[in-house]
């Protein structure tokens, strides 16, 4: 089925925030990315432009397609060198059940999508899920942080608080005490930080600031640098975290 005006000026509209949280739903863009979203999470799928070229790469339920010429594709598309495959989805609703897991790792102001991708795929892949942010940081459902993650955001439990403190307020109701501040100059080690995962919020701030919210109580930890280099980046603190947590349950 060809892509109709509608539909195409849907797309357009969600490359902006504003689109998106009108319409409810977001842009999935590159093969793998849609393939992930339609083994794991079928039912968000709205539709999914596809261009011409890339028909024999994209096996799925062809009532779902829209194909698009590849001209036009490329005009909609927000990579210069497009696979030529982009699903619409509904942007699931805000989490509100109960906190799952050992602990949340938490995000302060981070403003780069890439790093988003990195550490929601990190959590993931850790088999962790409860994600939650600060106002200031990157939109989730944009289309970089989608690209980054590779669609992961749908398996998540994604909250958004306007501040540090409303987010740890929140843990402390849900009976996470624990706040955990993630700081490249001082603090425990977090390797032999026993309560780092004891139901606990662990926060890591955006570059180039660092975590720039303040909770009363919150104890800051450090990732040892033998190579005394000035920090990492927010992606790389927070895998080395994350996976700490795997490591104790592991050895």
């Amino acid at each position: 089925m060809e892509i109709s005006r509608k539909e195409s000026s849907l797309l357009r509209a969600l490359a902006t925030r504003a689109g998106r949280k009108k319409s409810g739903c977001c842009r999935c863009e590159g093969i793998r990315a849609v393939r992930e979203l339609l083994s794991y999470y079928p039912e968000k799928v709205r539709f999914i432009a596809i261009a011409k070229r890339a028909l024999p790469q994209m096996q799925c339920d062809a009532s779902l397609l829209r194909i698009v010429p590849d001209n036009l594709f490329d005009e909609l598309a927000g990579t210069v060198n497009s696979q030529g495959v982009i699903a619409v989805a509904d942007i699931p609703a805000p989490a509100t059940g109960a906190v799952e897991g050992e602990f949340v790792l938490a995000l302060d102001q981070l403003g780069d999508p890439g790093n988003f991708g990195t550490i929601a795929r990190s959590l993931r892949a850790a088999g962790q899920k409860e994600l939650w942010y600060t106002k200031g940081s990157i939109d989730p459902w944009g289309d970089k942080a989608i690209r980054s993650g590779m669609g992961v955001q749908f398996g998540l439990n994604l909250r958004r608080f306007d501040t540090l403190h409303d987010l740890a307020s929140f843990g402390a109701v849900q009976g996470i005490n624990n706040v955990f501040i993630a700081d490249p100059h001082q603090g425990e080690n977090c390797f032999t930080c026993k309560a780092l995962f004891d139901r606990s919020i662990i926060v890591i701030g955006g570059e180039p600031n660092g975590v720039m919210g303040v909770y009363p109580g919150a104890e800051k930890v450090i990732i040892p640098m033998p190579g005394n280099y000035e920090s990492i980046n927010a992606a790389q603190a927070a895998t080395v975290l994350i996976f700490e947590s795997v490591r104790r349950k592991t050895v």
